[in-house]
């Protein structure tokens, strides 16, 4: 009786699981505000069902076992959205568009990578699905800076790309060529894009502070082939401009396997790795897929590094103190820990006050 648990996985204990809670509690009511209702989906689901909603490299992170009762092969998820997607194409198809949903919850990994060693996660995130437009892309990322604000987390990054930008510019190259140029521009590896069509080497250099790069973009784009689309990526980046820091990497294609015609990254200073992950895609439905915008928040590297540790108020309250007392400051917002003895202490309760005379006072 140890208390070791498998690798990847962690107890979070107190005051950080309240720190935890307090956050996704912020984050949500932030969306819900912007008119983003929750829905909270299974752990697991048919793996055959989870797994087509899943983009292939999620697919292979799932969990998968054998379900006693249906004897049917299930799938715990390693991401949530794909979820989010089944929801809005069938229990709410009948739902005018666009439809708004938020939701958090913990997610199962099958591997751990060097980055992030946790397998159990927790991610909270909403999706406005029924538009991929412009207006619908400035709503998510204005939502999901406030929602990081909101909770306590400063100093944001916000780095766009464009997942499909390759394919806009060559539409007519084969597909395994076009699969390669998109590696190698991933890469930034100038030599491998050099051997493909040396005419894309522009786009490694093209990355960097927002309003650089994009303009490094308007100059490549001869033709005008991508105007609208740059138009829009403005537009968007405007929505939280002055707020976070803005860079823009046109050829990134880790993580945006499945995005469309904008992808995003949240960062914040004093954390390793990205915080957030969003942009536009296509649920799939009965009768055709649709397009979604929306944003998924990765709630333990944040707490990992204490952005987000609030000021942790705990007042003792003697034994035979008036109820109704204790009722009024518990009303007023204070956690009030009762002493159930005459020999328990602030101290022992962790408390940094005590009720002294009816009023609390710091100890």
């Amino acid at each position: 009786m140890n208390g070791l648990l498998p690798e990847g996985f962690h107890d979070r204990l107190p005051p950080h699981a309240d720190t935890a809670a307090a956050m996704e509690r912020r984050v949500l009511d932030v969306a819900r505000l912007y008119g983003y209702e929750r829905v909270d989906p299974p752990l697991a689901e048919f793996e055959e069902s989870l797994g087509a909603r899943l983009k292939a490299a999620s697919a292979k992170d799932a969990v998968r076992f054998t379900d006693p009762a249906s004897r049917r092969t299930l799938a715990i998820r390693p991401d949530i959205t794909a979820q989010i997607g089944r929801i809005a194409a069938t229990r709410m198809a009948h739902h005018p568009r666009p439809v708004r949903l938020s939701y958090a919850g913990t997610v199962l990994k099958l591997r751990a990578s060097e980055l992030r060693p946790e397998r159990a996660m927790r991610q909270i995130g909403f999706e406005l699905i029924g538009r991929d437009s412009v207006a619908a892309a400035r709503e998510i990322v204005t939502v999901a800076v406030e929602a990081l604000e909101r909770a306590g987390v400063s100093k944001l990054a916000l780095d766009f790309t464009l997942p499909d930008l390759v394919e806009q510019l060559s539409p007519d190259m084969a597909p395994d060529r076009l699969a390669e140029l998109r590696d190698r521009l991933d890469a930034k590896d100038a030599a491998g894009v050099a051997a493909i069509d040396p005419g894309f080497l522009p786009l490694i250099e093209a990355a960097g502070p927002f309003d650089a790069a994009l303009e490094r973009l308007r100059a490549l784009d001869k033709g005008g082939a991508l105007t609208s689309r740059l138009d829009g990526l403005a537009a968007v980046a405007q929505a939280v401009a002055g707020q976070v820091a803005l860079t823009l990497d046109p050829t990134e294609r880790h993580g945006f396997e499945y995005q469309s015609w904008i992808g995003f990254s949240l960062f914040a200073h004093g954390v390793r790795g990205e915080i957030g992950r969003g942009g536009s895609y296509s649920v799939i439905g009965a009768d055709a897929d649709e397009p979604a915008v929306g944003v998924s928040l990765f709630v333990d590297p944040i707490l990992d590094a204490g952005l987000t540790n609030g000021e942790r108020r705990r007042l003792f309250v003697p034994v035979d103190t008036d109820a109704a007392l204790a009722a009024k400051l518990r009303a007023e917002g204070w956690v009030a820990v009762a002493a159930l003895d005459a020999g328990d202490s602030a101290a022992a309760q962790l408390c940094t006050h005590a009720l002294v005379d009816g009023s609390p006072v710091a100890v």
